[in-house]
């Protein structure tokens, strides 16, 4: 089994920063794609950002150029760098992992339990 847990999250105030970690464990051969999903109050679930193997990114429109994301592929690890933050970006972040359990296996996805991300005056 792949397990994947979120940390980081919090309150912060407009114009702050956090950054999420979410680190995978278990029955790992490899992982391709990692990123992250988030959820707000009455919302459905909203793409945010992934990164490929080989470093590839992509993001949101809604936080292209305030949020980065990254990977330490020694460590299973998936970072999010949020800066500039906004009301608006007040939601529970889910990272996920799209993990290879053999060289032979297809990728199956796996998904954390979320971390609430507050941003309030």
């Amino acid at each position: 089994q792949v397990q994947l847990v979120e940390s980081g999250g919090g309150l912060v105030q407009p114009g702050g920063s956090l950054r999420l970690s979410c680190a995978a464990s278990g029955n790992i051969f490899s992982i391709d794609l990692l990123g992250w999903d988030r959820q707000a109050p009455g919302k459905g679930r909203e793409y945010v950002a992934h990164i490929t193997s080989t470093g590839a990114t992509n993001y949101a429109d809604s936080v292209k150029g305030r949020f980065t994301i990254s990977r330490d592929n020694a460590k299973n690890m998936v970072y999010l760098q949020m800066n500039s933050l906004k009301p608006e970006d007040t939601a529970v972040y889910y990272c996920y992992a799209d993990v290879r359990r053999s060289s032979r296996d297809y990728s199956t996805r796996y998904w954390g339990q979320g971390t609430q991300v507050t941003v309030s005056s």
